[in-house]
């Protein structure tokens, strides 16, 4: 994985739609500067792939389609055989989802592994089972995920410092947010990445918290 990939992660979302494809505004929030792309969507994953035959699966693989002619990664929430059948460029992984070590024998050494982590023991677990980043949080509440939990910024901060690969602070909504966390850097100096609400997507900022 290209670390620079990170560098503003965005989560699809589609209470923000309004009436359009998942597909446009994930064109939008690529053409506002976003690196990477993930689909969280019942409808779309709930899909059954081998059909082929879907609006939602057919969605799907426009999505992957303008993700790639933009060289943009395409993560799929949870649902690891739906990656492998639209050949995505990788998963996350909630804690209740397959370990990161079976989904690595499935997709490959090629493709990029996500973990939610939201304690410092999962953090280190994951890495060590193979992990490509983290997601911890939520640091500022998300509203693609209204059950999410509030992470303090301490608790990020021991998460990041105890790991050394990058991490995702879930949930940030505005860029000013990151500003706050430039301490929260990991021990190859890696700094946490935040998203945020743009169109259709939650987006993420990656700063140099130097």
């Amino acid at each position: 994985m290209n670390k620079t990939d990170l560098k503003l992660y965005a989560i699809t979302d589609r209470q923000w739609l309004h009436g359009a494809r998942l597909s446009e505004h994930v064109k939008l929030a690529i053409e506002g500067g976003a690196t990477m792309i993930q689909i969280r969507d019942k409808d779309i994953l709930s899909t059954d792939s081998d059909a082929g035959l879907n609006d939602e699966y057919d969605e799907a693989l426009e999505i992957k389609r303008i993700c790639h002619e933009h060289k943009v990664p395409l993560i799929i929430n949870d649902n690891v055989q739906f990656a492998i059948d639209i050949d995505a460029d990788g998963v996350h992984l909630g804690q209740d989802d397959m370990n990161p070590a079976e989904a690595r024998k499935l997709l490959g050494t090629d493709k990029i592994i996500g973990v939610t982590a939201k304690t410092v023991e999962q953090a280190k677990r994951a890495e060590a089972d193979g992990a490509d980043y983290l997601g911890s949080g939520a640091v500022f509440g998300s509203t693609t995920k209204l059950n999410a939990k509030p992470m303090t910024k301490e608790l990020l901060r021991e998460i990041t410092a105890a790991v050394d690969i990058p991490v995702v602070a879930i949930g940030c909504r505005q860029c000013s947010h990151a500003r706050g966390h430039r301490d929260c850097r990991n021990r190859s100096g890696r700094s946490d990445i935040c998203k945020r609400r743009y169109n259709g997507c939650s987006q993420g900022t990656r700063r140099n918290m130097r």
